[in-house]
């Protein structure tokens, strides 16, 4: 059995999960604990990323979820949300030679047609120039909603209907899903939410129909790979029966 040890815990490197997803929660109560603005939270929440995104890399993780900017989020005052994109670009700008030294793939989820111009550009030129790597996906959820996604997903099967290229009667699970922004890549087995609250907050409602949910007081800033190898133990001890009886599941392993 191969382990990948660290300094509170030991990871089955055999069992993985092969998607994990985040909730990066906290950034402003952290700046408040401080007595800063929100943006300083959300600031100190690019260090966050950059070591949960190297840390997964190392361990074998394939895909790596992190929703960065939810549809709601634009209902946010303007200021936090201007300094939120310019944040945006500057961290794209000087992470990507970091994706690349990682090997690691860089996409993006959500209505991408609705960021500024200038993120815009500068996400489609990472995605582009990192598109060859191969060791992890990285997937920023970006002006992303679960509902957005999924009255998508119906309009482009009503689309298909309407010009008769679909049949009603052959609507099934492998269409829907061919339809959502996630169509290639595998739904998470872990979902992960840090600073305390336990909601889904309108993410990845279809995809995470059987995924294991943690949650950490931690908030998102404090967050480092030791609290990502955590959860990935607690993951390991839980028994996932996708609806069959554990003595099913014990038969299926035996």
């Amino acid at each position: 059995m191969s382990v990948l040890k660290n300094l509170k815990t030991s990871i089955n490197t055999e069992r993985l999960p092969r998607h994990i997803a985040i909730i990066m929660d906290g950034n402003g109560r952290w700046a408040k604990q401080q007595s800063k603005l929100r943006v300083f939270g959300h600031q100190g929440g690019v260090e966050a990323v950059r070591d949960t995104v190297e840390g997964a890399a190392e361990m074998g993780i394939k895909y790596l979820t992190l929703y960065a900017f939810s549809t709601e989020n634009w209902n946010r005052p303007k200021l936090e949300i201007d300094a939120l994109m310019e944040l945006l670009v500057n961290t794209i700008n000087k992470e990507t030679r970091t994706l690349m030294d990682n090997d690691i793939r860089l996409q993006a989820i959500g209505n991408i047609e609705s960021l500024p111009k200038k993120c815009k550009r500068n996400l489609e030129e990472a995605i582009n120039k990192t598109a060859n790597n191969k060791r992890m996906t990285l997937v920023l959820a970006l002006s992303y909603s679960s509902k957005w996604e999924i009255i998508e997903a119906v309009k482009k099967i009503a689309e298909k209907v309407e010009k008769q290229k679909l049949q009603i009667r052959d609507i099934n699970e492998e269409i829907f899903n061919s339809c959502l922004s996630t169509h290639n890549i595998p739904n998470p087995e872990l979902l992960i939410r840090t600073s305390g609250e336990h909601r889904i907050s309108n993410f990845l409602l279809w995809q995470i129909a059987y995924s294991e949910l943690y949650f950490t007081d931690v908030l998102w800033p404090d967050f480092r790979r030791e609290h990502l190898n955590d959860a990935i133990v607690n993951y390991q001890n839980r028994e996932r029966r996708f609806g069959k009886t554990s003595e099913q599941i014990e038969k299926e392993n035996a």
